[in-house]
């Protein structure tokens, strides 16, 4: 089993309140879920206006479906959403045999 991870740092166009961030913030978490059909969440900066952190997860029986389905998230941030710019990207693979 292989567990993979990705988690963007954001930055967000003319927001001023956690309001507006939230409405930027939902739908692209929403679109990122349906699409690469992975976990996604906002896992940072939820107390700040203008950035936030989204996290993408992925289990999958072979590592090269995780780096797809990863890239694929990458991409879709980066290319799909002009209402934000990603500052950074991390990422993390593991399988069940590591210790």
């Amino acid at each position: 089993m292989w567990i993979g991870w990705i988690e963007f740092d954001i930055l967000l166009g003319d927001v001023h309140s956690l309001k507006q961030k939230r409405s930027v913030i939902r739908p692209i978490i929403a679109d990122l879920s349906r699409r690469t059909e992975a976990a996604v969440a906002e896992v940072g900066a939820q107390d700040l206006h203008r950035r936030s952190t989204i996290g993408v997860s992925v289990v999958a029986t072979h590592a090269t479906h995780v780096r797809d389905v990863l890239d694929q998230a990458e991409r879709m941030l980066a290319e799909q959403h002009p209402e934000i710019t990603l500052l950074s990207a991390r990422r993390g693979l593991h399988s069940s045999g590591d210790d």
